[in-house]
C-alpha cells in the first residue's frame, strides 16, 4: 500500500505578501520540516500571522510560491488553524469537537470515543457538557486545541495560543503542545513570550518587516545569535 502523501516539509520560495503599496511578508527562502515544533517570533507588525495563513493555505502570496511536502495547491486535509482568539459554538464542549469530526468526514460511530480522548488530552474529560462558552479562557484555548486535532493533522499551525492567559493556563496549553509533539505532530507556534519560545521550540524563526532574520536552532538562537536584531530582540530592544 502507498505510503499517504506529505503535507511536509512547508516551503517558502520568493514569497511575497503585499497590500497597497505596503509588503506585509518577503521571504526569498524558508523550509519548515518534520520534527520538534519551530517557533516563530518578532515584533508585533513582522508578518507571523500572514506566514501562518499562508502556510495553512488560507492566503494566497501575491508572488512567488508555497509548497506542502514539494507540492502546490495541496489540499489541506491534514493541516489545521488554531486562531489567536478561537471561537466557541453554541453548544457544549463534547459537540464542538463533534462538529469538528463531523467536518472530517470521521464516522460517527467512532465519534464518542474520539470525544473522550481528545477532551482527556487537553484536560477537560469533565467538562463534557457543559457550554463551550461559559469556560474559561484557557479551557477555551484547551477545548479549540482539542478541535483542531480532531482535523488528525500532520501539522498545526498556531497563532500566540497562550498570548492572553496567565500563567498556570499558558503552562497547561504548552504541556498539551509538548506532548502532541511527542506524537509526530509537527507544530508551527507564532509567540511574543521567549519563554515560551525557550520551553518549546526546537528551532526559532525570527522575522522582521515581514524577512526572515534568522532561522535557527532554538539552542543556538538563544545563546549564539547571528545577528545585531537578534541580540536586540532578545534583549528587550524594540525593533524598528
Amino acid at each position: 500500500m502507498r505510503a499517504p502523501d506529505s503535507g511536509l516539509p512547508l516551503q517558502f520560495e520568493h514569497t511575497r505578501v503585499e497590500a497597497g503599496n505596503r509588503r506585509i511578508l518577503d521571504i526569498e527562502a524558508l523550509t519548515i520540516a518534520s520534527g520538534a515544533p519551530t517557533a516563530v517570533v518578532g515584533p508585533n507588525g513582522s508578518g507571523k500571522t500572514t506566514l501562518l495563513r499562508i502556510g495553512m493555505g488560507l492566503l494566497k502570496p501575491t508572488a512567488g510560491r508555497v509548497t506542502w511536502g514539494g507540492r502546490e495547491n495541496a489540499a489541506a486535509t491534514r493541516r489545521a488553524f488554531l486562531f489567536q482568539r478561537p471561537v466557541m459554538l453554541m453548544r457544549s464542549a463534547a459537540s464542538n469537537i463533534d462538529y469538528a469530526l463531523a467536518s472530517a468526514d470521521v464516522p460517527r460511530a467512532v465519534r464518542k470515543r474520539k470525544i473522550s480522548e481528545l477532551l482527556a488530552l487537553v484536560g477537560l474529560s469533565d467538562f463534557e457538557a457543559r457550554p463551550a462558552r461559559h469556560l474559561s479562557g484557557g479551557e477555551q484555548q484547551r477545548l479549540a486545541l482539542a478541535r483542531a486535532l480532531a482535523r488528525d493533522p500532520e501539522l498545526l499551525l498556531l497563532d500566540e495560543p497562550t498570548a492572553s492567559l496567565d500563567p498556570a493556563a499558558a503552562k497547561a496549553v504548552e504541556d498539551i503542545l509538548r506532548e502532541v509533539a511527542g506524537r509526530g505532530i509537527k507544530i508551527v507556534v507564532t509567540t511574543h513570550d521567549l519563554g515560551t519560545a525557550r520551553r518549546l521550540a526546537g528551532d526559532v524563526v525570527l522575522l522582521h518587516r515581514g524577512r526572515v532574520i534568522e532561522h535557527t536552532l532554538s539552542g543556538i538562537f538563544f545563546t549564539q545569535p547571528k545577528t545585531e536584531e537578534a541580540r536586540r530582540f532578545q534583549a528587550g530592544d524594540l525593533l524598528i
